[in-house]
């Protein structure tokens, strides 16, 4: 039907379609309609209009080979039946797949790229008629992608699916781990092999998440997991060595390290990573915490550097660190300090979040007195967050009797710096007022007028709306 429709005069140009729907009318063709020429000529009009379409190319050669399939099983009923073949017009050429390896050939002509060339293969593997395919698919991503890493990847991970031995032949466990440990030793030769003529991180990365894959995997046999534990290690170190380990692998590598519980080596690798990716605050942020988790003393020291070679708009979570490590190893004094260092760097949304921290750490380490002091000395020194005044209202609010006297400076001040974007807050200082003891809800007509002239375009019919919802009571 779909097809049909494409000829109306009235209906959306093919151009217009999405992939999706021309693969939908192929596939309604061929599985609704069983008719595999229909089904060809959409998926040959698709890429008129979708020429650089993976999923089309896909889809066709995959409908090819099912094609193929299904005549080769109706070939094979009718000889069992012994009715004579030579009116049913079953071609030698269609049923060897040759369609389909003319959909494959055009489509790498089109669509380069190694991941894409497996995909065509891995639709092949699908059908068991197709080995000679299958072959050619391979000699051609060997040939046409030899430098690509993921061909080699794909080749080096091939071995693990190589046939094991005969489960009758596996007299014990032990066998079994070397079949899988000669499989893995295979996959490192072909990695190794790659690494000569392609040597880039990428290559190096697959090579080093494979070793990592394997060491994961769980297994009795200690000579295979001493095995694989040794390939991990000694992959990050030749990566390392080679200057292409990657930040993530570099915070693997280092993580593994402390679990082994060579300290010293993981401190090593943890400067020679900063050294490699200097602007990482990723890269900071694991060397402190493994410093941290060692209890090394260097850990304020190695912030400041990081600090020297951050850019400040990426430098927060390497100030939340801080202070965290700070609280818990250093005098209250030295903590101020360092919030006081904290809320003054040139990065506003940096200097807001620890602002809010630091009001934070005020009250919950010397009392209301002292958190009253620091918003105090904080609330008009630009740049503030609303979130500040908010931590200072819900403080007043947790004491055993709060103040509305207090609490109505903490929400004019805030009006002050976000009252014009805040519906919000507008109206918690109304709820206040209605609901705290020493309320006054005869202040909240006068509140709703401020915030009609203060608030604008769809604020202000937010603010209406809820507004309304909380003289109801449903607010």
């Amino acid at each position: 039907m779909f097809c049909y429709r494409l000829n109306e005069p009235t209906d959306v140009s093919p151009s217009a379609l999405s992939t999706a729907l021309w693969i939908m009318a192929a596939k309604w063709e061929m599985e609704d309609r069983l008719s595999a020429e229909s089904a060809r000529h959409i998926f040959l009009r698709a890429l008129r209009f979708h020429p650089q379409s993976p999923k089309v190319y896909q889809e066709y050669f995959r409908m090819e080979l099912m094609n193929a399939e299904k005549q080769r099983k109706e070939k094979e009923e009718i000889e069992k039946a012994k009715m004579d073949l030579s009116a049913d017009g079953y071609s030698d050429s269609i049923l060897g797949g040759e369609l389909a390896r003319v959909v494959y050939k055009s489509a790498i002509q089109t669509i380069k790229g190694a991941e894409f060339h497996v995909s065509l293969l891995s639709i092949a593997k699908m059908f068991d008629f197709t080995e000679d395919l299958q072959k050619e698919i391979l000699n051609d991503l060997q040939t046409f992608h030899a430098q690509d890493p993921f061909t080699w990847d794909f080749m080096a991970r091939q071995e693990l699916a190589v046939d094991s031995l005969p489960s009758s032949e596996y007299i014990s466990k032990q066998t079994k781990a070397q079949d899988l440990a000669r499989k893995e030793e295979r996959c490192n030769a072909i990695y190794e092999t790659a690494l000569e003529s392609v040597q880039t991180e990428s290559m190096w990365s697959l090579y080093v998440s494979f070793c990592l894959e394997r060491y994961k995997r769980k297994t009795n046999c200690k000579e295979l997991k001493q095995k694989r534990h040794n390939l991990v290690l000694g992959a990050m170190r030749k990566a390392h060595e080679a200057n292409m380990l990657s930040e993530e692998k570099y915070t693997e590598w280092i993580s593994q390290l402390v679990d082994l519980g060579q300290n010293d080596v993981a401190v090593e690798i943890g400067e020679a990573a900063t050294k490699r990716y200097k602007e990482s605050v990723r890269m900071w942020q694991t060397r402190a915490e493994m410093l941290m988790a060692l209890e090394r003393e260097d850990v304020t020291p190695v912030i400041e550097e990081a600090f020297k070679h951050v850019k400040t708009k990426d430098s927060l979570p390497l100030w939340m660190l801080m202070v965290e490590w700070s609280e818990k190893s250093n005098t209250d004094v030295t903590t101020e300090t360092l919030y006081k260092k904290a809320i003054i760097v040139p990065d506003p949304a940096v200097a807001r979040v620890m602002k809010e921290r630091y009001l934070e750490w005020a009250y919950r380490t010397q009392g209301y007195k002292n958190a009253r002091k620091v918003f105090n000395s904080l609330h008009e020194r630009r740049p503030i967050s609303e979130e500040f005044f908010r931590k200072m209202i819900l403080i007043e609010k947790q004491q055993e009797q709060s103040k509305m006297q207090n609490l109505r400076e903490y929400y004019e001040r805030a009006l002050r710096e976000f009252g014009s974007t805040s519906p919000g807050l507008w109206l918690d200082y109304i709820r206040e007022e209605l609901s705290h003891a020493e309320g006054k809800p005869q202040n909240c007509g006068a509140i709703h007028w401020r915030a009609m002239k203060m608030l604008q375009g769809d604020d202000v019919e937010h603010f209406v709306s809820k507004y309304t919802l909380l003289q109801t009571g449903h607010l």
